[in-house]
């Protein structure tokens, strides 16, 4: 048998060693020279790697996810194209024929990386290519910090260039702790019906992924305490509503209630300066730059939260074009590492979705979260020169989520309550 061994190729001068992303093809498949046999990644660039000649596969000696070696041999071609294979190989065949398809989905879902455990990070699915791991092992990161830095990779993949610019901007060390573990619970979950040939399976994404451990290790960390409040927005509706035709024609900017709110929150935050910190250990870090960061939608379902920097220093065209960037970009897939980190408060408005209201979970290492609902119209009981008088006013319900570890409900009601007297107090003359 004429055998050709495929060996992991050489993808730059600074890279030693890539991860198998997946296999195209199995053991016992017939390839032709240059058809693509499987996918890599490094931390740099996913490459696919083609067939050196016409054969069939007879060896795979690498899973997904495994961390190989630039050279080393990761599989064998039989060039006469007979394949003849050892007795684990020859297992391995038989054991895709005998397994049907949905079975095969479930074993090729990606396992947890070798180094990634080695952080103590326990089982995710999240891929951390080598260099990643090394930089976060050299500059002490923990896993929930690495987990918060937004990827430009693919699939929201964290890339060298990502890592750098977090460690640029860091303001204060967070050393390394262990992430917090839920207690076992007493009893066993309850089974998930599936209805074969009615439920179907779908896998999630990476950034899927990264989001729910996000979340879970949110609630697991910060105590979770909601305030809600109900602020009348008459004034803003009335005057938007006013000048958005005028606003755009002057600037060339759309004029939506998401600048409003950040001006807002901007300002709640100035005035209570305690709700923008974070928690390390025993210790609080009070971060003196205002940088709000919005929860986006992106079209692929999942979140992102773009952040408006310095958003106490800008007035309202500026930040109405910081928005309308941000929200483009995110769209469009377009945002740039810069313009998805550092965030010090996040706001999600709930009310584009027509929720009244909502419970936000808190974007670590943050302390607080504001959800804003949808704006209704009601009668309300107002206070006039007249007396008491009922008028059709645009209300919205705000609700602030918060750590009560380091905010109590006097500073989370005070603030909540700052941020609902801005929004009540807007001028309706303002001019643009």
């Amino acid at each position: 048998m004429s055998t050709v061994e495929l060996k992991m190729p050489k993808m730059g001068e600074s890279i030693s060693e890539a991860t198998i992303l997946n296999w195209l093809k199995k053991v016992g498949d017939a390839v032709e020279e240059d058809e693509t046999i499987l996918e890599v990644a490094t931390d740099k660039v996913d490459s696919e790697v083609p067939s050196p000649c016409n054969g069939v596969i007879a060896e795979i000696r690498f899973e997904p996810n495994e961390v190989v070696e630039i050279g080393t041999v990761i599989a064998v071609i039989d060039a006469s194209g007979e394949v003849t294979v050892t007795p684990s190989v020859e297992s391995e065949v038989a054991k895709d024929k005998k397994q049907p398809e949905k079975e095969v989905a479930i074993q090729e879902k990606p396992i947890a990386d070798k180094e990634f455990r080695s952080l103590n990070t326990g089982d995710n699915d999240g891929f951390l290519s080598p260099l990643v791991i090394s930089i976060a092992k050299k500059e002490n990161l923990s896993i929930e910090e690495v987990q918060s830095i937004a990827g430009t990779g693919e699939g929201g993949r964290i890339r060298k260039s990502d890592m750098m610019l977090y460690l640029k901007n860091r303001t204060y060390p967070l050393p390394s702790r262990p992430q917090a573990i839920a207690p076992k619970p007493a009893y066993n979950a309850p089974p998930i019906n599936f209805i074969e040939g009615k439920d179907r399976i779908v896998e999630m994404d990476r950034m899927r992924k990264m989001i729910a451990d996000h979340m879970v290790y949110s609630k697991h960390t910060s105590p979770h305490v909601t305030s809600y409040i109900e602020v009348d927005v008459t004034n803003i509706v009335n005057w938007r509503n006013q000048v958005k035709n005028e606003f755009l024609e002057k600037y060339g900017e759309k004029l939506t209630f998401t600048p409003i709110f950040v001006e807002a929150v901007a300002k709640a935050i100035t005035a209570y300066p305690m709700i923008n910190v974070s928690v390390d250990g025993d210790k609080i870090v009070v971060h003196d730059d205002v940088n709000v960061g919005m929860a986006t939608a992106l079209p692929s379902g999942n979140l992102i939260v773009p952040v408006v920097k310095n958003a106490d220093e800008k007035n309202l065209l500026g930040l109405a074009k910081n928005v309308n960037h941000l929200a483009n970009s995110a769209r469009n897939n377009a945002l740039k590492p810069d313009e998805i980190g550092g965030s010090t408060f996040t706001i999600s408005n709930v009310g584009t979705f027509g929720s009244l209201m909502g419970t936000p979970i808190i974007n670590q290492p943050e302390v607080a979260i504001l959800a804003l609902g949808i704006i209704k119209k009601r009668p309300e009981v107002i206070t006039t020169e007249k007396g008491d008088e009922i008028a059709i006013r645009s209300m919205m319900y705000l609700s602030l989520s918060f750590d009560h570890r380091v905010v109590d409900g006097f500073l989370g009601g005070s603030f909540l309550r700052k941020v609902g007297d801005e929004l009540e107090a807007f001028d309706k003359n303002r001019k643009i």
